[in-house]
């Protein structure tokens, strides 16, 4: 008779203090160094940003947010080690779309599940992506550039990072008759530095990766891929304006591990929109940066990532590409 007496007492007791202690260690986050994964190499633009807002981060919640690159794999083993975290809300994930609505049409398996292994915080921003050359080729607009590759069959090559700038270029590469090969490249900083030194003259990259050089008139500046046109470039031409097809907006995104704390994700979540919608900041590190603010709720992310998974279903079966 006492185990049933006894029993009811524990349980009692379990059920108070469990909720109790989780109470406290969310009401208490951070309560130690907070990681955020980069999936990608140093130096890019999602990369920069990161460190900038743990920067912020930082200094609000009075913890160190550390950002640890992790790239490789397209960007798959960044977000493997993501999903693999503790959920305790001192692993974040900073990431372009690709491993999070394209990689699982692209790959036969995948180390993670996209769709079911992250908690969703909000979209950052849309990274507006410019075609663009070395000044030495001396072209342009599209119509220059197609007409140069034509002229020197085989020996232009162009660089980006994420199938579906790929598939564009291949796309306007079949449609205008260009000739151009692609070269991979692990960041958007190795890109630029190849734009830059000639070895791979045309590129597919975001404004943000490289304003210095256009800047420097290094590398030239043909076309945009926005949702919006640049207010640091207003006489950039949209690609649809240029004579190409529009191109889905690329965006960053910021997740943690499955079943991280509601009341964590919440905190954070208020923090990064008091951050971003601060004009100050939103101004020195997005809009001068060439980034376009896109922060919303969690649930609002959620919805746009499902839309983001049919276009890039479709984009991929338009390529034709089979898994790997």
């Amino acid at each position: 008779m006492l185990r049933f007496r006894v029993c009811p007492i524990i349980a009692a007791m379990v059920a108070w203090f469990v909720p109790s202690v989780c109470a406290q260690a969310q009401g208490d986050w951070p309560s130690k160094t907070v990681r955020i994964i980069v999936p990608l190499a140093p130096g890019g633009g999602g990369d920069v940003f990161a460190r900038l807002l743990g920067e912020e981060l930082q200094k609000r919640f009075g913890q160190t947010f550390v950002v640890e690159n992790r790239p490789g794999g397209a960007l798959n083993i960044g977000m493997r080690a993501c999903a693999e975290s503790p959920p305790d809300g001192h692993t974040l994930c900073l990431t372009s779309s690709e491993p999070i609505v394209a990689n699982q049409f692209m790959y036969r398996s995948m180390p993670f599940n996209p769709e079911t292994d992250f908690e969703n915080i909000t979209l950052l921003f849309f990274n507006p992506i410019a075609l663009v050359t070395n000044k030495g080729l001396n072209v342009k607009t599209i119509s220059e550039l197609v007409a140069l590759s034509k002229a020197k069959p085989g020996t232009l090559s162009y660089a980006t990072f994420a199938f579906p700038a790929m598939h564009f270029m291949d796309q306007l590469k079949k449609k205008s008759g260009a000739d151009w090969v692609y070269v991979p490249y692990r960041s958007g900083n190795e890109v630029v530095n190849a734009i830059v030194s000639g070895a791979t003259p045309i590129g597919f990259l975001g404004l943000s990766n490289m304003l210095g050089q256009l800047r420097a008139g290094t590398i030239t500046a043909i076309a945009l891929n926005s949702n919006a046109r640049s207010p640091l470039f207003p006489d950039l031409p949209m690609l649809s304006e240029a004579g190409a097809e529009d191109f889905p907006p690329a965006w960053f995104g910021l997740f943690a591990p499955r079943n991280t704390p509601k009341p964590v994700i919440t905190k954070l979540h208020a923090e990064i929109v008091r951050i971003t919608g601060d004009p100050a900041w939103r101004q020195k590190n997005m809009i001068d940066r060439a980034i376009q603010p896109a922060v919303n709720t969690p649930e609002q992310f959620s919805e746009f990532i499902v839309r983001e998974r049919r276009i890039a279903e479709r984009i991929f079966k338009e390529s034709g590409q089979q898994p790997q």
